[in-house]
């Protein structure tokens, strides 16, 4: 399955020209990529945005540049740089597909590219499908077990992965692929997708959850229709572009696959070698999404429904080359090994493939154990889950983190509010309550003074009882004392049978009071 088509154009908010973790990005138009007096030049932006790097060729920290987008100028002699300096470069069109990859390539090898091409004669073919398809189907099976948890589905891919061994044809084997796939998605269908509230009334409705695998647009996973999908076909990119990278290198060729069928202006080796490699970028996805909210800013739809990624993030996404690189190198050297047991040579001829990727033979040559590395995935910035402010580092930014707060107490007060009371405090509160509705049922209203309204309690009364105290307030009305707080503070309205006490208590009279005659039986 070849790279999906994902990104968009350029953010005015892109990142400054600096490396991080190795991977260095442009997008834009206009790109430049030159060479000056044995410094790499880089440009990018648009418009009047514009960004540049000067990159010399000790302590510059580049492995990859990739670039987005194919409006601009990548000279020969930065190619040549590059080249000399051991970093990658990854040209992406704006819709996501691979364009070009290139990098350290080792010259071919003529025996190990005609036992590539006979790979479909020999039997190599049949035993590398069953060995990738394998560990595919396994990625897929811990991914469903251990972050899905879902042990029905799990199973079902363990019975199709005991299956693979036993296939006599590719055929066979794409069939239980494809059948595990069809699995192992259906477990995602219903898995939610947050984003900060601030957002949600932006976000169309089918993203916030993953849905299907498949896009409605395409009947495959082409141009997809949310943004967890648009981020996987963005990392599957990636994924190939480094595998293409990591063939060449052993100096066989990415065109010439086993599993995926020839086709024009497609490195199909490349789309075999990544099927291992797709449950881990599988597992990175799913913990990104499950721990943290997508911000509405890193996605873009187009008029047909089609989600895009915006550069910055996609930008950010490319950080994780390396990472997935370092998965790819094992299986592209067990895949040349593969193909060179099964080459025609003498009998007295022992070479054997070189491990370039991984120096496997010369950890192994040093009497030490050789171990894959599993350098963990860079880790995309948080955002908050209210405002949506990136680099938080907890679920939420300062400043949303007190109204948070505030809300959380409330919901706790009301939760104390409704946990059952003792005998003794029911028998009192109940007391309180009866006394306060007999008294309320023996007041008449014409027992007020005709100047002693409600316009006058407002106006009058209620500024000038923040100069009394809560106690006196409390015993003036016979209330606890934390409702006095509340009549204080203008929070709660006394019944219109307490004015005449509170106006006794500030001090107001006839003579201060308003000319309007009407009054108020109760609030």
């Amino acid at each position: 399955m070849a790279a999906m088509k994902t990104v968009s154009q350029l953010a005015q908010s892109h990142n400054s020209l600096t490396p991080r973790h190795g991977v260095l990005t442009l997008v834009g138009y206009g790109i430049q990529v030159r060479v000056d007096r044995g410094h790499l030049l880089v440009e990018d932006g648009i418009g009047s945005e514009r960004h540049q790097a000067r990159f010399s060729r000790v302590a510059h920290g580049l492995k990859r540049l990739v670039v987005i987008g194919a409006e601009g100028m990548v000279s020969l002699a930065a190619l040549r740089w590059l080249a000399d300096q051991d970093a990658s470069f990854v040209l992406l069109e704006r819709d996501g597909s691979v364009l070009a990859t290139t990098g350290p390539i080792k010259p071919s090898d003529a025996k190990l590219r005609r036992a590539q091409a006979l790979a479909h004669h020999s039997g190599a073919a049949l035993r590398i499908a069953r060995e990738l398809i394998s560990q595919k189907l396994a990625g897929q099976e811990q991914v469903a077990r251990n972050k899905l948890l879902d042990t029905t589905t799990a199973d079902t891919i363990a019975r199709f992965r005991a299956e693979v061994p036993k296939a006599d044809s590719i055929a066979t084997i794409r069939l239980l692929e494809s059948q595990g796939a069809a699995a192992y998605w259906a477990a995602w269908r219903d898995l939610p997708i947050n984003f900060p509230k601030k957002d949600l009334r932006r976000v169309p409705e089918h993203w916030c959850r993953f849905g299907a695998r498949v896009s409605p647009l395409t009947g495959s996973p082409r141009l997809a229709a949310n943004p967890v999908n648009a981020i996987l076909n963005y990392l599957y990119a990636l994924v190939e572009a480094e595998a293409a990278l990591a063939i060449r290198k052993l100096g066989l060729d990415p065109g010439m696959g086993v599993l995926h069928v020839d086709a024009p202006a497609r490195d199909s080796m490349a789309c075999d070698l990544m099927e291992p490699v797709r449950a881990q970028v599988d597992g990175y996805v799913l913990d990104f999404v499950t721990h943290q909210s997508l911000s509405r800013e890193w996605f873009f739809e187009q008029r047909d429904g089609n989600c895009r990624l915006m550069a910055p993030f996609a930008a950010r996404l490319s950080e994780t080359a390396p990472t997935w690189g370092r998965a790819v190198g094992p299986n592209a050297e067990w895949v040349a090994q593969a193909l060179w047991s099964f080459s025609p040579k003498s009998a007295n001829n022992k070479q054997s493939v070189p491990t370039s990727l991984t120096q496997r033979r010369r950890s192994e040559g040093r009497g030490n154990t050789f171990e894959t590395r599993a350098n963990s995935v860079p880790r995309q910035v948080k955002i908050c889950e209210v405002c949506g402010a990136e680099g938080v580092n907890n679920r939420y930014c300062r400043s949303c983190a007190v109204e948070v707060s505030r809300e959380t107490m409330a919901q706790v007060a009301l939760i104390g509010h409704a946990q059952p009371r003792t005998k003794r405090v029911k028998a009192r509160i109940s007391k309180a309550l009866s006394d306060h509705a007999v008294a309320n049922t023996w007041w008449s209203p014409s027992s007020l003074p005709a100047w002693l309204n409600e316009e006058y309690y407002l106006q009058r009364i209620q500024p000038q009882l923040k100069t009394a105290k809560v106690r006196e307030i409390s015993e003036a009305l016979h209330v606890s004392k934390p409702y006095a707080a509340l009549v204080r503070a203008g929070r709660r309205r006394p019944h219109p049978r307490h004015w005449e006490a509170l106006a006794q208590l500030v001090g107001a009279s006839a003579e201060g009071g308003c000319t309007s005659n009407r009054r108020d039986a109760g609030t």
